[in-house]
């Protein structure tokens, strides 16, 4: 069973501003990647949405250990996704606490977040590097802002220095601990990036215990705060109205507006290009090597039809070229949707670099029982420093290895139904084309004269 023959494969969505807030208004009613205005625009059938592979309803390579694998190792971009998850997981904990406990951590609602909106939007007020604000000072585009002076201190600043200027009086107090404490390491460093996001902010630091207060804390520092380690793409505004909610609260509710944003770039953006990558059941030498084929093949053709239309062979043998025309377009065509023909014969792909070595202190099973890989436990861990991987072995091992065995690499089948209805289709595509293409290049041979001349 294949899709339609007019089926197309996603595109490739930018990350550019433009893109994102062009698609975002033409989608901005659609919530869900399965949806009936959603997942038919970028080419993705029902069997491979966002909610079906988050929810774990497919098979390898579209699991949600291959988006998460492909968003660290191939965009760059993980982020959005461990953080959805986090959040996932928060609010089945949160909703499992005893009703005292939810009690210190009211909602957020939709009233108080307009309300901040609003405000954010009423001041206007513009943060610039130091470092620029040192080059622009004393010249017209200098900022000019009224620095209130000792002999008027604001009584906003919240909390204030003490006569000492012991500057640790502006981390919030680490003597409170909850039963989380223990699994959070590097309390203290957390909590003083965590003050300073609030303090940029303009907001107060919550002082009192709260559910998962700690855990919020460490979050705010990985993912808000600037320059953290997994920093989410969000506005200023986003993040000030952010910082205001959970300055007054714990509730999953304070992360509405950020949720809402995360979600809709994981649904619109790297869901679409991580189908589209997983499409291509070769990697990159081995489609290349696939399209010098589909070159030669064409060329073949060409030399073929040429040599018996000067030859003095009868008209018949001129249509033999179009044998070599139909295997050298084919191939072509489909090499340049990123799929190998011999490959997908057999509906195998090659495997990725990070599964061809194996880690034997942490490794599980992947795509095939026999093949067995290291699953990078750490990048489904919301609350680790970073996503960094230039470290790992197996980039200076894959690096090392020659070109001939990275286009003959080993091969795995491929599990999900929906993935393979997806090549057979561009298989057929690529075969129709080729076919014709062939049948209108063998026609011209044939019609030729002959040549004659040997």
């Amino acid at each position: 069973m294949v899709y339609s023959l007019t089926y197309r494969r996603p595109r490739y969505v930018s990350s550019s501003a433009t893109s994102v807030i062009s698609e975002k208004s033409e989608h901005a009613e659609s919530t869900h990647s399965g949806s009936s205005g959603s997942s038919s625009p970028y080419g993705i059938p029902e069997a491979l949405s966002f909610d079906k592979i988050i929810a774990g309803g497919t098979c390898p390579p579209c699991t949600t250990r291959d988006f998460m694998n492909f968003l660290v190792y191939i965009e760059h971009a993980a982020e959005n996704l461990q953080f959805y998850l986090w959040y996932r997981d928060y609010v089945q904990r949160f909703s499992q606490l005893p009703e005292s406990e939810k009690a210190l951590a009211p909602i957020w609602t939709t009233q108080q977040q307009e309300q901040a909106l609003a405000n954010q939007s009423n001041t206007g007020l513009k943060k610039i590097n130091a470092d620029v604000a040192a080059l622009l000072k004393g010249t017209d585009f200098g900022t000019k802002v009224k620095i209130p002076g000792d002999h008027a201190p604001n009584p906003f600043n919240t909390p204030p220095r003490t006569p000492t200027g012991d500057t640790q009086s502006l981390a919030p107090s680490t003597t409170a601990r909850t039963e989380d404490s223990t699994t959070l390491g590097g309390k203290d460093s957390y909590n003083q990036i965590a003050a300073s996001a609030f303090t940029d902010a303009g907001q107060l630091q919550p002082f009192t215990i709260r559910p998962f207060q700690e855990e919020i804390t460490r979050i705010i520092a990985i993912y808000l705060a600037d320059g953290g380690s997994r920093q989410l793409n969000l506005s200023a505004k986003e993040r000030c109205v952010l910082m205001e909610a959970l300055s007054r609260t714990t509730h999953p509710s304070a992360f509405r507006s950020v949720i809402a944003t995360v979600e809709w770039s994981l649904r619109h953006q790297a869901h679409p290009n991580f189908i589209r990558w997983t499409i291509c059941n070769g990697n990159r030498p081995r489609v290349v090597f696939a399209r010098m084929l589909g070159v030669g093949g064409i060329v073949g053709g060409l030399a073929c039809g040429i040599i018996l239309t000067l030859s003095g062979a009868g008209r018949g043998w001129r249509a033999l070229s179009a044998i070599a025309f139909v295997i050298g377009i084919a191939t072509l065509i489909a090499a340049w949707k990123g799929m190998c023909v011999v490959l997908h014969g057999m509906h195998h792909r090659h495997l990725r670099p990070w599964e061809l070595f194996t880690d034997d202190s942490d490794s599980d099973s992947i795509s095939d029982p026999e093949l067995t890989v290291n699953l990078k436990h750490y990048s489904f861990d919301s609350l680790t420093s970073s996503n960094s991987y230039e470290d790992e072995p197996w980039v200076a091992r894959y690096e090392k290895r020659n070109l001939v065995r990275k286009v003959f690499d080993r091969e795995v089948w491929i599990k999900e139904p929906a993935l393979r209805q997806i090549q057979d289709t561009i298989f057929l595509q690529a075969m129709g084309g080729a076919l014709v293409i062939s049948a209108v290049a063998a026609g011209v041979f044939v019609a030729l004269p002959k040549g004659g001349f040997f």
